[in-house]
């Protein structure tokens, strides 16, 4: 008679293991069902245009705390040598005024009265008792000026520590803004390198499609955009620098350069105005009140203009509606529609 035994059960280990097995294979198939598909390459180049934006706001700051310490460095500079100079005319204060205490003190060590009985020449130790009530005077105005020098020694020592305090804080920003902008940075070209080769190219494609920098114009700074429309300069000086920004068709653009190799956008600014002799601004925001305030309707070759919310980027005016400009990392110098970035106003150089 054959013998029934019952089956043997699987491990209580065995079906846990191919429980979480099965669950994990169906948590997957549904994540792959309902994960986030690709972006195009539309949506990434908003984001990429997004980032570009964010780090030229932080690339102006970024310059402006560069601005603030290179001049904070020279005030530093100026005040300790000023302390240094303080100290050496004290010291020589306090010198003089020790000789003058020991020569009294030589002279006046026997009793005037005594020191008159004692002379063979009365009208010698007059003289010299005469000379004595005049070193006293002199020790008087030395221990005011001691004092005086003592008071200021002390303010400028105190303001050189200030100086320094704030310099201190300014390298600081200094250095947060250029994280900020390389971290922007590199979260774009990240993006970037989402896209496929062809993708890029049709990006490359699109942006070049509203701006020029052709081979000519880069090498010459003349050719099919270098006389845009009939617009005539409003000063010789904007002539001059718009002048000059053309021979920089071409130029890469660097984030917080200026030049004459690579530029940032208010870079090119500050640089194109200095070949006319004109002192700008470092900043974007700053340059924007280094004149008369313009309607695009006003605008003449050579003005500054401004564009975004935050006047973050500025470039300038070429004439027939165009801006040249450095315009974001991974571009050059180049001509562009003015339509093509959010205009808030321009301005004429005082």
């Amino acid at each position: 008679m054959a013998s029934h035994r019952r089956p043997k059960q699987a491990s209580r280990t065995r079906v846990t293991v191919l429980t979480a097995t099965a669950a994990a294979a169906v948590a997957l198939t549904s994540q792959a069902a309902h994960a986030d598909p690709k972006p195009d390459k539309k949506e990434v180049k908003a984001k990429v245009d997004a980032l570009y934006e964010q780090a030229e706001q932080a690339t102006e700051k970024f310059n402006g705390a560069k601005e603030k310490q290179d001049k904070l460095e020279k005030q530093v500079s100026t005040q300790q040598d000023k302390v240094a100079r303080g100290q050496e005319e004290l010291n020589k204060l306090r010198d003089s005024l020790g000789s003058m205490a020991t020569a009294q003190y030589r002279s006046g060590g026997i009793d005037p009265a005594v020191q008159l009985l004692l002379s063979s020449d009365p009208d010698t130790y007059l003289d010299k008792a005469s000379t004595l009530d005049q070193l006293s005077t002199k020790q008087a105005d030395a221990l005011k000026q001691i004092r005086e020098k003592q008071r200021t020694l002390k303010q400028e020592r105190q303001e050189a520590t200030d100086k320094l305090a704030d310099l201190a804080n300014t390298r600081k920003t200094l250095e947060e803004k250029k994280k900020e902008v390389q971290g922007k940075l590199a979260d774009a070209q990240h993006l970037l390198n989402t896209l496929t080769a062809k993708e890029k190219e049709e990006l490359q494609k699109q942006e070049n499609a509203g701006s020029s920098s052709d081979s000519r114009a880069n090498r010459s700074g003349s050719g099919s955009h270098a006389d845009l429309g009939n617009d005539v300069p409003d000063s010789q000086r904007a002539a001059a620098a718009l002048a000059a920004a053309k021979t920089k068709l071409g130029t890469p653009y660097v984030w917080g350069a200026t030049g004459p190799n690579s530029f940032d956008c208010s870079g090119l600014t500050s640089w194109a105005y200095a070949q006319a002799n004109i002192h700008l601004d470092r900043t974007s925001q700053a340059q924007a009140n280094n004149g008369q305030h313009l309607t695009r309707s006003q605008l003449k070759p050579g003005d500054l203009v401004l564009f975004n919310s935050g006047l973050t980027h500025i470039g300038l005016y070429a004439g027939n509606g165009q801006v040249l400009h450095a315009p974001h990392t991974g571009a050059v110098v180049r001509y562009e529609s003015m339509d093509n970035m959010p205009f808030q106003f321009g301005v004429r150089v005082a």
